[in-house]
């Protein structure tokens, strides 16, 4: 069974991987600091099983990135990694295809246990949330509705949208990515222009209220 591990993290990554890779038949084919990193991983490796933080600022968040992967990459199951235990986490993962929700708080087993059940072809929750809430989940997830904007985007302008919604001048963002200011300028020029918006205000709040950011 092959793994990636998207965590923002280096330590979480690097203790993830020394727990998974200590069981028999399993092997971390790669690991990654945010969904867009994690995303190229799947291009280049077969993969069963996508570990996924939810939040990695200031790349693409782990929703956004299981979104892509259902579309994209169908039979590969996405377990979120979450230090949320409200309910409305969990529904809005499933909403977005992935098929676990796992805490970050939970013992070893539970997530070694989750990995086995979605390979399985089962949906892995948090016993914490019960075998209630995880039937309720099941029968009435609805993929979420694409976001048609978002999906206009190229890879570098989902790398420069949160950077600019941040407040991180053009310099640094060139910096960080290692492209001119003038490269980002056109970006910055694309992502306004394909997500239809006029304003910085409008940006701000649309990255949050996708959790593109994490303030």
């Amino acid at each position: 069974m092959n793994i990636i591990i998207a965590d923002d993290h280096a330590v979480v990554r690097s203790g993830l991987r020394l727990l998974l890779e200590s069981q028999k038949g399993i092997t971390v084919v790669g690991d990654a600091a945010d969904g867009t990193e994690a995303f190229l991983l799947l291009e280049k490796y077969p993969v069963d099983v996508v570990l996924m933080d939810m939040r990695m600022p200031p790349g693409e968040n782990g929703l956004q990135t299981t979104r892509r992967i259902k579309e994209h990459f169908p039979e590969i199951k996405t377990i979120i990694l979450s230090m949320h235990d409200e309910e409305e986490y969990v529904r809005t993962a499933l909403e977005y295809g992935a098929k676990g929700y796992i805490l970050k708080s939970s013992q070893d087993t539970v997530l070694l246990e989750a990995i086995q059940q979605v390979i399985n072809g089962n949906i892995a929750i948090d016993p914490l949330f019960g075998e209630y809430h995880k039937e309720r989940w099941y029968n009435n997830t609805d993929i979420a509705e694409k976001d048609a904007k978002y999906e206009r985007l190229s890879k570098r302008e989902r790398e420069v949208l949160p950077l600019v919604a941040l407040g991180y001048s053009n310099k640094e963002i060139a910096e960080r990515l290692f492209i001119s200011v003038k490269t980002v300028e056109v970006h910055k020029s694309h992502v306004m222009k394909k997500l239809e918006f006029e304003t910085f205000s409008e940006l701000l709040q649309y990255s949050m209220k996708h959790q593109l950011i994490d303030l």
